[in-house]
């Protein structure tokens, strides 16, 4: 592991002191950040939650703003993720670069503070009696993408393990006898930073805005993926998103409440590091109920404000 460097320019591409996708230098990224996956959410957020803005870029698609909230007085970035782990995978450690390489000597720096991460988004939801517009906080991911197979921290705890292993079972179970893929799907869990999940829900409560603290699981896609079976080709895992929604976790007042698309690599990769990471997402459409919001930019607003507040609450 190479965990001090120096490191090669064609493994960290760095040009005019500024990573590669992202196009930022270092004293272009704040400590505290939200990710969004649209771009266009980032200056939305900025003129509804920004008193100032000092730099604003985009490049390949991602669009970063910093500046100060209006609300807390704090420092913060807006950056865009992108749809799902892989593009997240690339814009997580450029911001990870940001923190801690010394660019003129491409080395780790010998101190550095931890980054604070909240992706806020949209999601579907997978339990009957959540109503469109609940916010979802968090709590574990179940990743179902293979990018965080990549990468390999430590689990955060012993639920981790135990739902790896309830998701696989159930999964291999859904899974034709004869599909070429039967056994091959493997779940990674991650946990969000307690004391964040903490600090949001009791944001949230003093918003009086409507949650849920849950389990969410990350697709590497958006139909089949999720179990949205729309095309001729037979579906490996049919009905994920309702198989899903009845699985015992073995944690207490846990359910799998929601599906997206970026959690679980942000969880399994920050908690490796170190780093303070969590994740509120709105509901959009619930799955169980084939309703679809579409007007729901006030509901993002609201986990905009509980991220915010997150960042600047005590402990």
């Amino acid at each position: 592991m190479k965990s001090i460097g120096p490191y090669n320019v064609s493994d960290l591409p760095v040009f005019n002191n500024k990573v590669y996708h992202l196009d930022l230098n270092p004293e272009e990224i704040a400590k505290n950040i939200i990710i969004v996956g649209d771009p266009e959410r980032v200056p939305f957020i900025a003129e509804e939650f920004l008193s100032t803005c000092e730099v604003d870029r985009s490049h390949r698609g991602l669009r970063t703003i910093t500046g100060t909230s209006r609300e807390t007085g704090q420092r913060v970035s807006l950056t865009t993720s992108g749809m799902g782990t892989p593009s997240l995978e690339i814009v997580l450690n450029e911001l990870v670069a940001l923190n801690e390489i010394d660019f003129s000597t491409l080395t780790r720096k010998a101190k550095f503070e931890p980054l604070s991460i909240i992706r806020v988004g949209t999601s579907g939801g997978l339990q009957h009696d959540t109503p469109l517009g609940t916010l979802i906080v968090t709590d574990y991911s179940v990743g179902l993408d293979n990018t965080g197979l990549f990468y390999s921290p430590a689990r955060h705890d012993k639920h981790c393990e135990l739902l790896e292993e309830r998701v696989r079972k159930i999964i291999d179970a859904a899974t034709a006898l004869k599909s070429r893929f039967r056994g091959k799907i493997f779940p990674y869990v991650a946990r969000a930073n307690p004391e964040m999940t903490a600090k949001m829900e009791r944001e949230a409560e003093t918003l009086r805005v409507r949650y849920k603290k849950g389990i969410t699981v990350s697709n590497s896609g958006f139909f089949a993926n999720q179990g949205r079976d729309i095309s001729r080709v037979p579906l490996t895992v049919p009905d994920i998103d309702s198989l899903l929604a009845t699985l015992d976790t073995g944690i207490s007042d846990l359910r799998v409440e929601n599906m997206e698309m970026e959690a679980s690599f942000l969880l399994h990769f920050m908690d490796g590091l170190g780093y303070r990471a969590g994740v509120i997402c709105t509901v959009i459409d619930n799955r169980q109920e084939d309703l679809f919001a579409e007007h729901y930019t006030h509901y993002i607003k609201d986990a905009v404000r509980v991220a915010l507040r997150t960042f600047h609450s005590p402990k």
